[in-house]
């Protein structure tokens, strides 16, 4: 995780995706916190060609068209919840105030989405060898503003916590994308979604490049400097 000073005074009014970003995961934590795992259960992202398959909890969930999007506002725990929060209000908001609230909601989801298709394709795989498991979180969407973040600001010096150094924003990203294809790709650190990371990466870039009119499909106006 990294710190960095804030750009300028922001207020909730300056900012307001974010802000109700962070409230409905809130809200929608507090929901698991007294529901328990049947709000996983509906609303978490499964994998293809589960329906009717039951393991020793009983039923497992088949995929939805509808989890691509709610995956994203389920937390398997208060850290998870936290660490996925604070990197949405640190970084977030200054792009929500350079770009404009509409672009910043259409970004946001965009990755969101793009990073729940790349994992219903990982997962779908882990499934027909025999590991069925839910996705849960908004990593995917919280990595597509990191990755936005260093293309907006690409000189802004960040603060790491571990180790305590000073880095250019656009190396940390760079560094940090290295290091989850290569935790991807090794299986490492089970239980982390490190390909809807990428994923979440890959539409971020893939939509700031199209809004540069930089794509063979060119946008209708630029959004972005």
């Amino acid at each position: 995780m990294a710190g960095m000073r804030p750009m300028t005074p922001l207020s909730a009014s300056d900012t307001p995706v974010v802000m109700s970003l962070l409230v409905v995961n809130g809200l929608a934590f507090l929901a698991y916190m007294l529901l328990g795992p049947a709000v996983i259960m509906g609303f978490g992202l499964w994998p293809l060609g589960t329906e009717g398959m039951t393991d020793r909890f009983g039923g497992i969930p088949g995929f939805a068209f509808w989890q691509l999007l709610t995956y994203g506002f389920l937390h398997g725990g208060l850290f998870h919840l936290f660490v996925n929060m604070f990197a949405l209000w640190m970084f977030g908001t200054a792009l929500e105030q350079f770009w404009g609230s509409r672009p910043f909601a259409r970004f946001y989801f965009i990755c969101l989405i793009g990073a729940g298709v790349i994992q219903l394709v990982v997962a779908t795989m882990a499934a027909d060898s025999g590991s069925i498991y839910p996705t849960v979180g908004a990593s995917g969407a919280i990595f597509g503003i990191l990755l936005g973040f260093a293309m907006m600001f690409p000189e802004q010096r960040l603060m790491l916590l571990f180790p305590p150094i000073p880095i250019k924003a656009k190396y940390f990203v760079v560094l940090y994308g290295a290091f989850e294809l290569y935790a991807g790709v090794t299986g490492s650190m089970s239980g982390v979604a490190h390909f809807a990371h990428l994923g979440g990466m890959a539409f971020g870039f893939l939509v700031i490049t199209y809004w540069r009119g930089q794509l063979p499909i060119k946008p209708q106006r630029r959004l972005l400097r």
